[in-house]
């Protein structure tokens, strides 16, 4: 049988052209920024530092991109320690997160209020930043290793409760107890009816998480002791501080040569798109899960 397709009329077509209109100014705005930062990156430093940044290229140069590469082997050390941090984080802080959520879930665990208080306080109050790293440090003599860099950031208090009202909204009680009445254990219920359904749910934690490691550069700052366990933003970091310091030690009239040109604005923009590119190449697989799981998890349960 043929679908009987409703027509419009005056007011309803008004609106689409409205709504879509409004939807493709916002898209232009949101996307000239990054065309502002490419362009950038590809343009002449003294011409930008002259006359600013534009939508395209002002006198079309890679100088920013040959200083950021001038050494290949540290940035692609850089690059392989930050796709672990990410892959491993994001991989132990999904598994971590949907297991804590299950668990406080359950109406049949006794403690569930107990633990969901401690997790919500958590968000309200902290011991701070000196105890958090004296903890590391001194308690956990972690610092100088690679653990320390993603394992801090495996759990967080949004994610949990995210996961536990999409857990909620997602799998009624009433399968659960049938699932039980027929001897089904809690890692049975997890694996085979829980995990199944939480696909939206894990694409939306997930991107979180992966954005998270992927931009951090505030553990290596604290906890790196060596080049080759520092992450992507860091080390491109370091990279431009250490040019900008020898450039600072020739102004002040020290007996120091530096051969060094760094292309101070155009370097920054190359920097953000170094870094940009490959977070974006994930986008598109999780976007179609990642509205649907930020809003079945924004519901209170």
């Amino acid at each position: 049988m043929k679908a009987t397709k409703i027509k419009k009329g005056a007011a309803g077509v008004s609106f689409d052209i409205i709504k879509y209109g409004l939807l493709t100014l916002l898209a232009i705005v949101c996307f000239l920024p990054f065309l502002i930062m490419v362009s950038g990156s590809f343009s002449d430093n003294a011409t930008v530092v002259l006359t600013g940044y534009g939508i395209l290229p002002k006198n079309f140069s890679t100088t920013a991109y040959k200083f950021i590469f001038r050494n290949p082997s540290g940035i692609i050390q850089a690059y392989k320690m930050t796709f672990y941090y990410t892959v491993v984080g994001t991989v132990v802080g999904l598994l971590t997160t949907v297991l804590t959520a299950y668990v406080i879930s359950r109406n049949t665990f006794k403690y569930r209020n107990v633990v969901s208080f401690l997790i919500y306080f958590t968000t309200i109050f902290g011991g701070g930043m000196i105890p958090w790293y004296l903890m590391y440090t001194n308690i956990l003599p972690l610092k100088g290793t690679t653990f320390i860099i993603w394992f801090p950031a495996i759990l967080s208090s949004f994610n949990i409760i995210l996961m536990r009202t999409f857990i909620k909204g997602s799998v009624p009680d009433a399968i659960i107890e049938s699932a039980k009445i027929d001897g089904a254990g809690e890692f049975t219920i997890l694996s085979r009816i829980v995990w199944p359904v939480l696909t939206p749910g894990l694409a939306t934690v997930g991107l979180f998480l992966a954005l998270g490691y992927w931009n951090d550069w505030y553990r290596s700052s604290l906890f790196s002791t060596k080049t080759d366990t520092y992450e992507l933003q860091f080390y491109l970091y370091n990279l431009v501080s250490a040019a900008e310091a020898l450039k600072n030690l020739v102004s002040a009239g020290t007996s120091v040569s530096v051969t060094i040109d760094v292309p101070s604005q155009t370097v920054k923009m190359a920097m953000a798109v170094v870094v940009t590119g490959p977070i974006l190449l994930v986008y598109p697989f999780v976007q179609r899960y990642f509205v649907s799981g930020i809003t079945i998890g924004a519901v209170k349960g």
